[in-house]
């Protein structure tokens, strides 16, 4: 068979599988084995199918995945994230400082957590009944939570951009250190957002609480675990201490004691965060397996590499090329979450933009604020649901979809300066090495 045959025919069955409700890890394995029989038949095919999963539970690399996961859960079930937002509100005293706050805290906890759904559950779970009973607007309450959440995607530890870098191998720590400046800047384009809508809409927003004050120490105890935690996993991977494998076990180690000594974690609630971390490895363990049996059929008919140069043959600008993959993924996610995106088409995207010309650490950066686009476009994106599942009994999905169409905006705004100014992402790794 013609490699573009394999290749409409391999991804038509995995449709045809995801559309009649199988999940998508046994969808992507169920594709890809009727080309592997026929590659090798079927007792070679199980003996190397058993030695690439298990590569895949072995990887010393992936290993950081649970570690992250499992820090991100502790904090969720910790009074550390929640009382980051109550300080970033209640210890700054300007109007609007609840919708501030919120984008503060979901940037702080980004910092010590990759996934953007827990991040959006943790802070949202706070903010959005806090934010409705001080009587902000509804679509900017709701709105604000769900895009905060993304910059969990892009703040160092990143799930997405862990990914990433396992699949096209690109160094873990370098994508970490391209993320800082931009999800800085995705956070003040957010705050820029909050300034706007106030000045437009200002009954949405309710003047400045007065409350106590917070002492210092209420104030070290609060702030104090995040920036501890953060800089675990930051200098340790940017000084070249620590690989980020390392860098997560430690930090991993450093939450579970602050999250016990001062986050007030309780047994049953580190027994929680033990069971949701191994649910979550679950799912994406099978998906990580399943997409190591997708990669290995698309490589051998080479896929990815006929596809390039089947693209290139058409000598098209590499900024068209780059505008077709953006809107590709930007339209993709609006069925698929990041996590399987990553692993479908991926393999396939990335050998296309290196030979177009373009820098892989900076699509990396480029590549995860499309998912978190993707993750407040409907009619899957997870933060949307994550958000008005939160707050059903005052938000409506519409409401979170009107709210989160700025920040989505602001989002495109980020990936236009990215492609004008690519040091913006490239400039701080290229200063570290």
């Amino acid at each position: 068979m013609e490699w573009y045959e394999v290749g409409l025919s391999l991804m038509g069955l995995l449709v045809l599988l995801i559309f009649i409700g199988l999940p998508i890890p046994f969808a992507m394995a169920a594709a890809s084995l009727p080309f592997l029989l026929s590659i090798q038949g079927f007792s070679t095919s199980l003996v190397s199918t058993e030695l690439k999963l298990w590569g895949v539970w072995i990887d010393y690399i992936l290993l950081s995945v649970p570690l992250f996961v499992f820090l991100g859960e502790l904090i969720g079930r910790s009074r550390i994230g929640p009382d980051l937002y109550r300080f970033m509100h209640g210890g700054i005293r300007v109007r609007g400082s609840a919708a501030y706050g919120s984008i503060g805290a979901c940037a702080g906890f980004g910092a010590v957590c990759g996934s953007s759904m827990v991040g959006s559950l943790t802070i949202g779970g706070v903010a959005l009944p806090e934010m409705i009973k001080l009587g902000y607007d509804r679509r900017l309450s709701s709105g604000v939570l769900a895009a905060g959440g993304t910059l969990s995607v892009l703040l160092p530890p990143s799930l997405i951009l862990l990914f990433y870098g396992i699949v096209t191998d690109q160094s873990i720590g370098q994508l970490f250190i391209a993320g800082i400046i931009p999800g800085l800047l995705l956070a003040s384009l957010f705050v820029l957002v909050v300034v706007i809508w106030a000045r437009l809409n200002p009954a949405h927003i309710p003047q400045a609480e007065k409350g106590p004050k917070w002492s210092a120490r209420d104030i070290a105890l609060t702030i104090g675990p995040v920036l501890l935690i953060g800089a675990i996993i930051t200098v340790s991977i940017y000084a070249g201490i620590a690989t980020p494998t390392e860098a997560a076990g430690v930090a991993a180690l450093a939450t579970l004691v602050l999250a016990f000594w001062v986050g007030g974690l309780t047994k049953a609630a580190f027994v929680d965060s033990l069971m949701a971390t191994m649910r979550t490895m679950g799912y994406l363990g099978l998906l990580l397996s399943a997409g190591v049996l997708f990669g290995f059929v698309m490589n051998y008919y080479q896929i990815p590499q006929q596809f390039t140069s089947f693209f290139l043959s058409f000598d098209l600008s590499p900024y068209f090329v780059l505008a077709l993959v953006i809107v590709f993924y930007i339209v993709l996610g609006m069925f698929l979450e990041p996590v399987s995106m990553t692993f479908i088409t991926l393999p396939t995207i990335y050998p296309l933009i290196a030979a177009s010309g373009f820098d892989l650490i900076w699509f990396g950066v480029v590549y995860t604020i499309t998912m978190e686009i993707a993750v407040l476009t409907p009619p899957v994106g997870l933060n949307l649901f994550v958000i008005q599942a939160i707050g059903r009994d005052h938000v409506t999905i519409g409401d979170v979809i009107k709210g989160s169409l700025p920040f989505i905006f602001t989002m495109l705004i980020l990936l236009a300066a990215l492609i004008a100014y690519p040091q913006l992402a490239i400039w701080l790794p290229d200063l570290m090495s």
